[in-house]
């Protein structure tokens, strides 16, 4: 067997472990999870077992897909608006440092201020869902914002001086060397604010469901935790922790295919 052969039978192994060995470690958490669940005989109300929990998802699939498709509504309304609020304003504080030494450390604020603690006023202040809606912007608008403007900062200098050179003009260079050199930075902040989005929709519905108002997933965990429910709970969370998932992979899929054909991360992964 010739060496390339011999590489990319390894490289195909080692991808096909990359993907196996997570499904084993679940596999055998799961089967942990029901084994002491069964012999300690702990209680459903305290921990219920994994089959109760999968039992519990199938028989109230109707009520939960209904609150995650709301949750997940107002993650995608949160994220779209984070994405054009966080690139637009990147793209002025790059195309004006009066714009952005003016308004970038009120950013830095609205980011660090947490958002357990924004919530209930958002709640009086606005009706419920564009409450949530703002949670879940504000969450996922720093990350955007911020990779966005170290990308188009971070661009060759000397590439922007021969642009110039040339006489190309500040939309010219923005358009055809700036955000292409950015695109990089940009997706990796749309990466963590796909996320985030969800953790500001489900921290706000939180807050919401104390004051007995809501529809999404985060209201049915709080709801059930009233009632003793831990089964059903169990099971939002579930869907929660796949919601996130999936996101995640849906915006590292579109990552890869804008990436990969130029930028040596997406590159070195395919060779």
């Amino acid at each position: 067997m010739t060496q390339e052969p011999a590489m990319a039978l390894s490289e195909r192994f080692e991808s096909a472990l990359r993907m196996v060995l997570p499904v084993i470690v679940l596999a055998l958490g799961v089967l942990a999870w029901e084994v002491v669940v069964r012999v300690q005989e702990i209680p459903p109300y305290v921990l219920p077992g994994p089959g109760l929990v999968f039992r519990t998802l199938i028989e109230d699939w109707a009520l939960l897909a209904d609150s995650l498709l709301v949750t997940l509504t107002t993650t995608l309304q949160g994220f779209v608006l984070a994405v054009v609020g966080g690139v637009g304003l990147a793209v002025l504080f790059n195309q004006s440092r009066l714009i952005e030494y003016s308004f970038y450390p009120y950013a830095v604020i609205l980011q660090v201020t947490p958002i357990v603690a924004i919530a209930p006023l958002l709640l009086v202040w606005l009706p419920q869902d564009a409450a949530v809606l703002a949670c879940a912007w504000i969450v996922a608008f720093f990350p955007v914002l911020a990779n966005t403007t170290l990308g188009l900062n971070s661009v060759d200098h000397n590439l922007a001086d021969l642009f110039r050179l040339y006489g190309a003009s500040r939309w010219q260079v923005l358009r055809r060397l700036k955000l292409p050199a950015a695109l990089p930075y940009i997706l990796g902040g749309l990466k963590i604010a796909g996320g985030l989005s969800l953790i500001g929709a489900v921290v706000a519905e939180m807050a919401a469901s104390s004051a007995g108002a809501g529809s999404g997933l985060a209201y049915r965990i709080a709801e059930s935790g009233y009632r003793l429910n831990i089964p059903r709970m169990f099971a939002a969370l579930v869907l929660l922790s796949i919601a996130g998932i999936a996101i995640y992979f849906a915006l590292a899929l579109v990552s890869h295919r804008l990436l990969r054909r130029w930028h040596d991360s997406a590159v070195a992964r395919e060779g």
